[in-house]
């Protein structure tokens, strides 16, 4: 099942805040995201009806097998696109994170391959 570049930021900061504050709800992801809590709700209903989260009743947000399985594979390529402009293109840090966020969704399989690869 395929996942708009949206829906694949919320599964990173998802799961970002859960390393961080280890629970998340949707205030959370609205406030890092800069989202209102209304646009979070709709995500997140979509997010649920796709079997990527689960809501507990009070609220508490959790990726389930499959969604933690794809935030962990968007944020291996944030934070490798990001390494990569900023240590080998020499692009300034923050410059870097924000390119690499854009290209994260659209990259292929094969050239991420060799950009790891490169890295190493």
């Amino acid at each position: 099942m395929s996942l708009l570049e949206s829906g694949e930021n919320y599964l990173e900061t998802i799961l970002v805040l859960m390393q961080k504050n280890g629970s998340v709800r949707s205030i959370d992801i609205a406030d890092a995201m800069g989202f209102t809590k209304a646009s979070v709700s709709r995500a997140m209903s979509i997010l649920k009806k796709e079997n990527y989260i689960i809501m507990d009743p009070d609220g508490s947000i959790h990726l389930t097998k499959e969604g933690l399985k794809k935030a962990n594979a968007i944020y291996e390529r944030h934070t490798t696109l990001t390494q990569f402009i900023h240590k080998i293109l020499k692009v300034d840090l923050e410059i870097a994170e924000k390119d690499a966020c854009r290209i994260e969704h659209i990259i292929s399989d094969e050239t991420f391959k060799g950009i790891k690869k490169l890295l190493k």
